[in-house]
């Protein structure tokens, strides 16, 4: 996806779009079917996992095209997570639950990376 040729340039924004549009959709629906707090806990810890699994895969294995990281980590993930969302939920409920929330939220969050890197690795191994 490197180089400076405005095709290229062009087919990145739109990757870049498409993988937002996605995310910003599934975002939506999950808030619906999970509001609130929880919803947003989901999607980042959800997020956090997949978005894992694409780096790690990268690193480990290179199955997936540069094209399909991009339209995955950078559009969908981007658009599926959501900081500012987490960050307005913390702040709108008791400080107990917002320390709750925080601290949940990032102890959960890492844990999923990694899980979402032990997928990837499996797939290095043939598991």
């Amino acid at each position: 996806m490197s180089g400076s040729h405005p095709l290229r340039r062009a087919e990145t924004l739109v990757l870049v779009a498409i993988g937002g549009f996605v995310g910003a959709n599934a975002r939506y629906l999950l808030g619906l079917a999970v509001p609130g707090l929880a919803g947003t806990f989901l999607a980042n810890v959800t997020g956090s996992a997949l978005l894992g699994f694409v780096l790690y895969e990268a690193m480990d294995t290179g199955l997936l095209t540069a094209e399909t990281r991009l339209v995955v980590a950078t559009g969908f993930l981007s658009s599926y997570t959501t900081y500012s969302t987490f960050a307005l939920e913390t702040i709108q409920t008791t400080p107990l639950l917002g320390v709750t929330n925080v601290a949940a939220s990032y102890a959960f969050g890492f844990g999923a990376v990694y899980v979402g890197g032990y997928a990837a690795a499996s797939l290095e191994d043939g598991s």
